[in-house]
């Protein structure tokens, strides 16, 4: 299985241990999930969760970059994608329509209106658990 997962998903799992660190950390420890990223979205991944706002240790931060360069897949994509409503967040839908990902976990409910734009299923985290994990 492909995952692109989405930056709120991966700061949720810094910093609280709830559902979204479940969730990432079940993909990662799963022989069959690919986490798939570019370097935008990698390194959006890094800078934000250094932002100061969030008040995490270093050993935290550290923790949490080695296992995100660890456990990512690095890819470029030529795709482009138009997403007028937070184009911030095109980087994602062009990442996993370019690896061909069956889900992008997000937060984020400007992502329902781009489903039309990618074969990709956009799914929340809960929507990720209650569908895909084993119970």
């Amino acid at each position: 299985m492909k995952v692109v997962i989405d930056t709120n998903i991966v700061v949720s799992a810094v910093i609280r241990d709830r559902l979204p660190e479940r969730v990432l950390l079940w993909c990662i420890g799963a022989v069959d999930v690919d986490w798939y990223v570019t370097r935008s979205v990698l390194d959006e991944y890094l800078e934000v969760i250094r932002r100061p706002k969030f008040a995490l240790s270093a050993a935290t931060i550290t923790c949490w970059t080695e296992l995100l360069i660890a456990d990512t897949q690095i890819v470029h994509t030529d795709i482009h994608i138009e997403f007028p409503r937070d184009r911030k967040d095109a980087p994602f839908l062009e990442c996993a329509e370019s690896v061909g990902a069956d889900y992008f976990i997000t937060g984020d409910s400007d992502f329902s209106e781009a489903q039309s734009l990618v074969t990709t299923r956009i799914i929340s985290a809960s929507q990720f658990e209650k569908e895909i994990m084993p119970i």
